[in-house]
């Protein structure tokens, strides 16, 4: 199998463009399915996703063809660069066809008329939502025609029984997969190019662990002709013959440079890395395992920690085995989630109710222990606490200027992964609503923590993406004022902005939900709301309370005090990055960046007559505007 190398100058770039120091950061002496675990938590955080439609763009990042054809220049072809297609691609000769990122095409009868975006696990597996519907690491451009074939059958190694073979050798062909029962079409990529899609496919295992058990895939009604090759579950993510191939594809087609190279390209766009390509050991560290045939021991002392109206944080002592990877909780007999803790949160449960639980320990086998010890918990009729998450501020503003804020005062940590956001659009060709592209959530939010959901390409002065939890430019943050936004816990409308079904009138307009409002609604009322003006986004991201700015009153000293026109500052302030002046109940009414460095005034001559607190990074002071 040959490898084309590249010009001297792109090969310096790549000694000089690995993982940032620090990235793998935690993963030293782990291996197995804790290994896994660690990497979906460092590729996992802070991913800028893009809108699908952003891809054909970025591709001129991240799919050039400067390895074989053109591996010494990629002349453009009416301005536009040649992309490299690894379904059409012949590696020792010239291809039979060749794209830019401007040939994109929805469908075709024949290969060589355009190109497709293609997702190497079928977008059926998630929805269609987003990040996954975006995410560069495996949403590649190939050929249509290769693509619309291939369905959503898997990859595979093909029988003689052969549908279809393409320019390159490539071919759809019955499964020949070893020790796999399935036995439906598959397609079969060139040698070239089959550690690629390893890679790709060992990568979505590992970045979307902890939704893997909720995606789509079948089980085993009819396992000849079923598709998917996931089996349910969120470590070992695929069958394990179908894990044999693929550690064999890994083998037998190395990292290339174009992989580096891409892998590279895509961390500066999405701010993630694919960890099998900057660490090849690393597959057969997770998925090389012999597991024992020795059922768990039983973890023990289920017990509850604390409840409420809505929930209840259990927790035991854990299996003796030392090979347990996780928890099974069962609540009235049904499992209603899995943990690699010894304790875990149950919530969305009815008030003044009677549940039972136990829990069993699973192993590196999916070998499932006996049950725990039987409680019963009973929910209180009411607490104080939000039945769930809920919305508290509504950015709407300028082009890409939207944001969305969420706050957990459940009175516990919240799991995120079964919430998502969607946003209602209007066909004005079919006189229809629809909803576009959910955006999901995933991992987790302690109790009062806020968190913000941003459209990476806002510029808004007082936020930025560096501040976000989530960002996405996917269909969930392109909402206009018009469009009816909801937040969902599985398929139960949670919180909502606006009115199904109709065009609203929020646009150029910021909601900031009321101190008042304590829980969600499904039904938009807006004089739960404050409203502001185009691109306003004061305290985005936090609330500030009175008693919080009161007890943080030290340091410099703010004169004089009533104030009429200028509120100066004594003392060495000059290094202060921001200032800000908030109202009594600490809401930002006044954002100034490096405030202090030609002067040592603040002006809050427009200012009514009332109670403020001057805020200097960290610390407050409170004064009277008279």
């Amino acid at each position: 199998m040959k490898k084309l190398l590249l010009p001297i100058i792109l090969i310096s770039s790549y000694i000089s463009a690995q993982a940032p120091a620090g990235y793998y950061d935690g993963t030293v002496g782990l291996t197995g399915y804790a290994l896994k675990s660690k990497l979906h938590d460092i590729i996992a955080a802070k991913n800028v996703n893009w809108h699908y439609s952003d891809l054909p763009n970025l591709y001129k990042q991240t799919d050039l063809d400067v390895y074989y054809d053109h591996n010494t220049t990629n002349n453009p072809v009416n301005g536009d660069y040649i992309l490299l297609d690894i379904y059409s691609e012949i590696p020792a000769g010239a291809d039979a066809y060749e794209y830019t990122s401007a040939n994109l095409i929805s469908t075709s009868g024949a290969e060589g008329l355009g190109y497709n975006r293609e997702h190497a696990v079928p977008q059926s597996t998630f929805n269609s939502n987003y990040p996954m519907y975006s995410d560069l690491h495996f949403v590649i451009p190939t050929d249509a025609r290769i693509n619309q074939l291939r369905n959503n059958y898997p990859y595979g190694v093909g029988n003689s029984t052969v549908h279809y073979t393409f320019s390159n050798s490539s071919k759809i062909a019955n499964s020949a997969i070893p020790n796999y029962v399935y036995t439906n079409r598959v397609y079969e990529p060139i040698d070239e190019f089959k550690g690629d899609i390893a890679r790709m496919l060992l990568y979505f295992a590992v970045r979307y662990e902890d939704k893997l058990p909720s995606f789509n895939y079948f089980t085993n009604i009819n396992p000849a002709i079923d598709r998917s090759p996931f089996d349910g579950t969120a470590e070992r993510a695929f069958d394990p013959a179908y894990i044999s191939m693929l550690l064999q594809w890994h083998l037998q087609d190395p990292v290339s440079q174009r992989e580096t190279d891409r892998n590279n390209a895509i961390y500066t766009i999405q701010n993630n890395r694919n960890p099998f390509i900057d660490h090849p050991q690393w597959v057969n560290s997770i998925w090389v395992q012999t597991p024992d045939a020795v059922v768990p021991e039983a973890p023990l002392n289920l017990n509850t920690v604390q409840s409420g109206a809505y929930y209840t944080h259990l927790a035991w002592s854990p299996s003796t085995s030392s090979d347990v990877t996780g928890y099974n909780i069962y609540q009235n007999g049904a499992l209603v989630a899995t943990t690699k803790s010894t304790s875990i949160v149950i919530d969305h449960l009815t008030p003044s109710t009677s549940y039972t639980f136990t829990v069993k320990a699973y192993d590196q086998g999916y070998l499932q222990s006996s049950d725990s010890n039987v409680i019963t918990v009973s929910t209180s009729a009411a607490d104080t606490n939000s039945r769930d998450l809920f919305i508290v501020k509504y950015i709407e503003g300028t082009d890409s200027n939207k944001a969305l804020e969420i706050v957990n005062r459940t009175g516990h940590e919240v799991d995120l992964n079964n919430y998502k956001v969607r946003v209602q659009y209007y066909n004005s060709l079919t006189g229809s609503y629809y909803f576009g592209n959910s955006f999901e959530l995933e991992g987790k939010i302690p109790n009062n923590k806020n968190f913000v959901i941003l459209n990476p390409k806002s510029a808004l002065s007082c936020y930025t993406n560096n501040d976000a939890r989530f960002l996405t430019a996917g269909d969930a943050l392109n909402f206009s004022g018009t469009q009816y936004v909801e937040l969902i816990y599985k398929s139960t409308t949670i919180d909502a902005i606006g009115s199904k079904f109709t065009s609203n009138s929020y646009g150029d307009v910021s909601l900031y939900r009321k101190n008042t409002v304590s829980q969600p609604s499904s039904t938009f009322t807006l004089g739960e709301w404050d409203s502001y003006p185009l691109d306003y986004c004061q305290n985005l991201g936090g609330t500030l309370s009175t008693a919080d700015l009161i007890t943080s009153n030290k340091g410099f000293k703010i004169y004089p005090n009533p104030v009429h026109d200028d509120l100066f500052v004594s003392g060495e302030a000059q290094d202060a990055k921001v200032a800000q002046v908030l109202d009594a109940s600490g809401k930002v009414i006044y954002t100034e960046k490096d405030p202090f460095r030609n002067k040592k005034n603040i002006s809050v001559q427009s200012l009514p007559h009332g109670l403020y607190f001057l805020k200097i990074d960290d610390k407050a002071y409170q004064f009277i505007k008279k």
